[in-house]
């Protein structure tokens, strides 16, 4: 990204896309039993007929009721082709520090007991803190070689992150890596290379896209550094992409998504259901905001963000620039929030490009991560959604513009969320996971690339497992082409909701909402928990250890 908006490309491409919505035009299609309201907040498909789409006109874009349109073309997968492959989220430390796999004997086990379940593969994290931290260029993927073999052998398949992010700070986060030492050595001169608050609060998450395509890393753009990772990663496992690495997610911000850190946990700077803050005062960004605003001859609009978009964990109501008929529906706002949510876009169209030359040929698929900002989403302004850089708004789409990029680089949408529903959310939030689900599904089939989905938060129970499994349909017939559970560790291996997973694992890969495995097993499929236990005690043991 340069350090100035080079064109209004980006403005263009967000211009075009008002999508009225309600929260009522979202509304789940499933209700399950009442469990207790989870109060934390990380959020988190092909198409195969055409279907019309009912559209409500909103009184401000000229309408004068309802009416029906066929919005799009659906492609995809077959109708009876409802199988969802379902893989399992690795421990964030899975190679540790010193660059092997953490407790060999239980990974093994761990993926015994998965492969038995008739999972179809596992997620690990390629930390860029782990694997260049002795300097650049200097690449040691010899534990993540282990651990290919690892899973190899157990006849699983492996969906790889290219984690350039730091862990550690976020909901989730069990474990520390942060950025390699030598980025952190340039970030300690400069510290504009990192994202900035408007009280000059600097996150080390990860680099700011502001200096994207400036040499700021001893010579080379933080785009290039991301570019000769991935190509030193292509290099040393060239023979398995294809095979048994079949996908690369490639990570574009914060916990790996694409988004601005607006909303972090680390020393209580945020807390649900905070609407966040803009992340735009490092002087790069705001020296692309000084040329963005002097091209619309408007010189003021650049010296700074939105004076009135209030703190981290007020509620849009607080602010002069979020309330229902606040500055961000003016003609500042939609400035400021074109320019914001179009240097993402740039971002995530750079890393994309440059993932797609590299990968292209190789057999793995490419994937991105979208958070699943669900709070505030039944508001007229989605603030939260704004300050992480999605311009979703009550009268405009935020995330066709981005399924449209990822479309433009064959790359599937990975989005989260997919195990909550409206009625477990706190009423003051103003949540609603199932209509924001409900608009991503819209986008990224009107887009033409498949939704793949996560769940946000770690359950175990069969309610989530259910909505899950809902989701992963659609009263439009797409569906999700594959869906990745957070997360294995010592509690999924507990005999209930081990059997809880094995049931859902079966349903997903059968295509069923209503699948149970029986008590007995006596189809001996590996399937019943028990089974695995009186066959193979020992590896069970091991695999409780990870």
């Amino acid at each position: 990204m340069t350090s100035t908006l080079r064109s209004s490309t980006s403005f263009t491409s967000l211009r075009s896309f008002r999508s009225p919505k309600t929260p009522d035009e979202f509304s789940g299609l499933i209700c399950f039993a009442r469990i207790k309201p989870s109060r934390r907040a990380r959020a988190f498909s092909s198409m195969q007929t055409t279907q019309p789409v009912r559209e409500k006109t909103s009184i401000w874009e000229g309408g004068k009721g309802e009416k029906w349109e066929k919005l799009h073309e659906l492609k995809g997968h077959p109708v009876h082709d409802t199988r969802v492959p379902v893989f399992v989220m690795l421990p964030l430390d899975t190679i540790g520090i010193g660059g092997n796999v953490d407790k060999p004997r239980a990974m093994n086990a761990s993926l015994m007991a998965l492969k038995a379940a008739g999972v179809e593969g596992v997620m690990v994290d390629a930390w860029w803190g782990l694997v260049e931290k002795d300097g650049p260029l200097k690449y040691n993927w010899e534990g993540y070689a282990e651990l290919v073999q690892m899973v190899q052998r157990n006849g699983l398949k492996l969906q790889v992150v290219m984690s350039f992010h730091q862990c550690g700070g976020n909901v989730g986060d069990s474990c520390s890596i942060p950025l390699p030492p030598w980025v952190l050595e340039e970030i300690s001169k400069n510290p504009d290379l990192v994202y900035t608050d408007k009280s000059g609060r600097r996150n080390p998450e990860y680099i700011s896209l502001g200096c994207d395509s400036l040499p700021v890393l001893r010579g080379r753009t933080p785009i290039q550094v991301y570019a000769d990772y991935m190509r030193s990663f292509r290099d040393r496992f060239r023979d398995y992409l294809g095979g048994v690495i079949q996908e690369i997610q490639v990570g574009m911000g914060p916990c790996g998504e694409l988004r601005y850190p607006s909303y972090p946990e680390s020393n209580g700077t945020w807390r649900f259901p905070g609407i966040g803050e803009f992340q735009c005062y490092d002087k790069y960004m705001r020296a692309s905001l000084q040329a963005a605003a002097e091209s619309t001859g408007k010189q003021e609009w650049g010296r700074s963000g939105p004076h009135d978009s209030g703190q981290y964990n007020q509620f849009p109501e607080d602010t002069g620039f979020f309330r229902g008929e606040g500055s961000w529906n003016t003609e500042y706002g939609q400035f400021f929030l074109e320019w914001y949510a179009g240097k993402l876009l740039e971002h995530g169209d750079k890393i994309l490009a440059a993932a797609k030359g590299i990968f292209q040929g190789t057999g793995a698929k490419l994937s991105g991560k979208v958070a699943g900002i669900h709070w505030h989403y039944r508001t007229r302004s989605h603030a939260a959604e704004l300050t992480a850089g999605y311009y979703n708004t009550r009268r405009r789409d935020g995330y066709l513009p981005i399924a449209q990029m990822f479309s433009k680089h064959g790359v599937i949408f990975n989005f989260t969320c997919m195990e909550m529903k409206d009625w477990e959310q706190p009423e003051h939030a103003n949540c609603s996971p199932e209509g924001l689900v409900r608009q991503v599904k819209m986008a990224t089939s009107t887009a033409g690339i498949e939704l793949a989905g996560e769940n946000a938060l770690e359950r175990y129970d069969a309610a989530a497992y259910a909505q899950v499994s809902a989701t992963s349909k659609s009263d439009l017939g797409n569906r999700l082409s594959a869906f990745t559970y957070l997360r294995m560790n010592k509690k999924l291996f507990e005999p209930e909701n081990w059997r809880h997973l094995a049931e859902f694992v079966k349903s997903m890969s059968e295509g069923s909402v209503h699948m149970r495995l029986s008590a007995s097993d006596l189809g001996r499929t590996d399937l019943y928990v028990g089974f695995i236990k009186e066959r193979n005690p020992q590896k069970r043991k091991e695999a409780a250890l990870v």
